[in-house]
């Protein structure tokens, strides 16, 4: 009783930040939407840079230890994903040189803090999967094997590939913390790393197999859905901890019949669920209360999974109606309070970039840059931040801060190469 008291509060403080801006009408912004090729570049760079100094180099002035968070989320591991998406924009081997040092430093740190998270936002996989990336990168491949052998460590837990016969429950299935975070991450290696260095199906169907199995347990005899998880108890349906970012990441594996059609069913469910009067997505099975639309829950982080569910399986035309019918939802919301990626403004604006590689019609383009054009005019104000305040790394962060920002305004100088930092691949 007493969790779900706190839940509860956390959700009404996340409905609270998720209430549109009053004195901003996004029909006004995107008049304001046509930010120069050169300015962005400018803005992002400039942002990456104060988030280097702030987060980095101010560290490392007050020496690097005890309190500093090692992870991709909201940590100084974000810093180092946001300088790789830089060097994927510029190619400044500054960036990786930067990069690397960061990487080094969150291991350290992970070593000795007995983390039992392995997933890329949150765990280990992170520091141990960008490592490898950006080792390889660079042509440092002694450091690259050494991150590869690291991460093959991680995927030695055993609860990993443990099924629900097998009493698989004790490890999450979720995105932020669970075997879908850790399967991220290894598709984050199979993408940059190189043919010769992938890690094998032999060792990542195994858990996609038993994510699957865990879903089909966790599902309610007597409902359509086939698939569903908890967490702490709460079946929530967001990118987070919930469905849409279980299903997400598994959409990124071969499938066979059977468990497609699970996948597929299972977005029909939630489809079915939706809120009638608004389009909007519940946080969590069974709650009535629709208030936010951010990716952590509601209609953002669903128009980012259908729109992959309609590149995934082309013949349903459903799932690419019901993800831009989710952007709808997105753009008509407007602008929310925070800017971060996972309840602000830089999330939601990556709705509309998945929605314009899906259609490739300019109008989503034109929204992602809208929200963009927000963010260059308020983020800093919004985010109050100085350099010596409680709680600026965080201002900083990937996930809850400018960092996610940054990295928006690197993905919108190429919007059809765009993905959203660890969600999309």
């Amino acid at each position: 009783m007493e969790f779900a008291k706190a839940e509860e509060g956390v959700l009404e403080s996340e409905a609270n930040n998720n209430k549109r801006l009053d004195f901003i009408d996004t029909t006004a912004v995107a008049d304001l939407s046509s930010l120069p090729s050169k300015t962005l570049m400018r803005a992002a760079l400039s942002l990456k840079d104060q988030v280097v100094a702030i987060t980095w180099e101010r560290r490392r002035v007050l020496g690097v230890g005890v309190g500093v968070d090692p992870t991709v989320y909201s940590g100084l591991l974000g810093t180092a994903f946001t300088c790789f998406r830089s060097y994927q924009a510029n190619s400044n081997h500054q960036d990786l040189v930067i990069c690397t040092d960061i990487i080094d430093t969150c291991a350290e740190i992970i070593s000795t803090a007995n983390s039992r998270h392995v997933t890329f936002l949150c765990g280990k996989g992170g520091v141990y999967a960008l490592g490898s990336v950006v080792a390889n990168c660079i042509g440092d491949h002694q450091k690259r094997d050494m991150y590869l052998n690291l991460f093959l460590e991680v995927a030695q837990e055993r609860a990993l590939p443990a099924g629900p016969e097998e009493g698989g429950f004790g490890m999450s299935y979720d995105l932020l913390y669970g075997r879908a975070g850790f399967l991220w991450a290894a598709l984050f290696i199979n993408k940059y790393i190189g043919e010769d260095n992938k890690l094998s199906s032999d060792l990542l169907m195994p858990i996609v197999e038993a994510v699957l199995d865990g879903g089909r347990a966790g599902a309610s005899v007597n409902s359509s859905c086939p698939l569903m998880y908890r967490w702490h108890g709460t079946r929530y349906w967001g990118a987070a901890n919930g469905l849409a970012g279980i299903l997400h990441v598994l959409l990124y594996f071969p499938l066979c019949k059977e468990d497609a059609e699970d996948v597929k069913a299972t977005l029909r469910y939630m489809m079915s669920k939706r809120f009638p009067h608004s389009g909007n997505y519940p946080s969590s099975e069974g709650n009535p209360r629709d208030e936010l639309v951010q990716w952590s829950h509601g209609a953002t982080s669903m128009a980012i999974t259908l729109s992959k569910a309609s590149e995934v399986f082309p013949g349903d035309r459903e799932f690419r109606d019901a993800a831009i019918e989710a952007g709808e939802v997105v753009w008509k919301n407007g602008l929310v309070k925070k800017v971060g990626l996972a309840d602000g403004v830089a999330g939601n604006a990556y709705a509309f970039l998945s929605l314009y590689r899906l259609t490739g019609e300019t109008l989503y383009e034109e929204r992602a840059k809208a929200f963009a054009c927000f963010l260059y005019h308020n983020a800093p104000k919004l985010m109050n931040m100085e350099h010596n305040s409680p709680g600026v790394d965080h201002a900083c962060s990937l996930f809850q801060g400018l960092a996610g920002t940054a990295c928006l305004w690197f993905d919108l100088l190429a919007p059809q190469n765009s993905r959203f930092p660890g969600y999309e691949l």
